[in-house]
């Protein structure tokens, strides 16, 4: 494509950059085209300083909120009272007895797989505005790999996520020790896989609709309660056994399992799975829903768009 631009919110896109004129093809750099569509979801995102402050403001709200609410009457499943001095001792620092935790420590990881999921949503709706804008269909038409844009869109919206996820990570001290080098690093690898993985769910969503009404309501009917189902707000072995079912059969609650034995030191969800379990699973989702998006992009819409 020689000089096509699309004017956007955000100002002028430049789809020229992506590949010379050609009919769809594939003739362009899957490297270039992927660090250009990337630069682009970071450069959106950083100059709308009010979805930058409510993205990770909310969360961080409903955290405080809800946790300090029920910290004191949450006392999760494995944490055995050892004896008396042991659960005031564990009371005053905030924690459950026996090893466990208070309701404000256990809701942390919760907490922040809700920024992923609403960093997810926030950029792949972008998927939608950039199609009735005319960006998407430049991009389309440019002789680039559909592969590029699945790993544009879904890296920048990863890499997004992570940010906001890491800021609100610093606020671990104020519920719990440092839990080490090691835990750190693995917690922030488990961010970065669950990251790529509600990404490209959000894009696989995203993709074939034409409405962002249509994209909320799916949002609501699907995306929300599996949070809410994943072992964020409670254990799968304290919910009724029909919901726990539903939370065995959520992929999402395997990765809030691994995030929350990174951080807690036990496996707070009580998925009922060795921990090299729930990591093959949570691996296994991120691959099915990448290998959808790459599915869904690269076949053409019934619209042509």
């Amino acid at each position: 494509m020689s000089q096509a631009t699309s004017q956007t919110a955000d100002g002028i896109a430049p789809v020229a950059s992506l590949g010379t004129s050609g009919g769809g093809g594939a003739s362009g750099g899957l490297g270039p085209a992927t660090a250009t569509l990337w630069k682009r979801e970071m450069v959106r995102f950083f100059r709308q300083k009010n979805r930058v402050v409510s993205a990770l403001v909310t969360p961080v709200l409903l955290w405080i909120g809800l946790g300090a609410g029920l910290d004191k009457a949450f006392v999760p499943v494995g944490a055995q009272a050892v004896d008396t001095a042991a659960v005031t001792d564990a009371a005053a620092n905030g924690l459950a007895s026996g090893g466990g935790v208070g309701y404000m420590a256990y809701f942390f990881p919760g907490t922040l797989s809700m920024i992923l999921l609403f960093t997810a949503i926030f950029s792949t709706i972008s998927v939608i505005e950039d199609r009735r804008e005319g960006f998407m269909q430049g991009v389309l038409v440019a002789p680039i790999p559909r592969l590029a844009i699945v790993l544009g869109k879904v890296f920048g919206g990863a890499s997004i996520a992570m940010i906001q996820a890491l800021v609100f990570l610093l606020l671990w001290p104020l519920v719990g020790s440092f839990p080490g080098i090691g835990p750190a690093l693995a917690a922030a690898g488990v961010l970065a896989l669950l990251s790529i993985a509600m990404t490209a769910m959000g894009l696989c969503i995203a993709w074939p609709m034409d409405s962002t009404a249509a994209f909320h309501a799916v949002m609501m009917l699907v995306l929300m309660p599996m949070w809410f189902l994943c072992g964020a707000m409670f254990p799968v072995s304290t919910a009724q056994p029909w919901l726990r079912i539903l939370m065995w059969a959520n992929p999402l609650t395997y990765g809030q399992s691994v995030l929350s034995e990174t951080l807690l030191g036990y496996d707070a969800v009580q998925t009922g799975l060795p921990l090299p379990v729930d990591v093959m699973l949570m691996f296994v989702f991120t691959a099915a829903v990448l290998a959808m998006a790459v599915k869904l992009v690269g076949q053409p819409r019934k619209d042509g768009v």
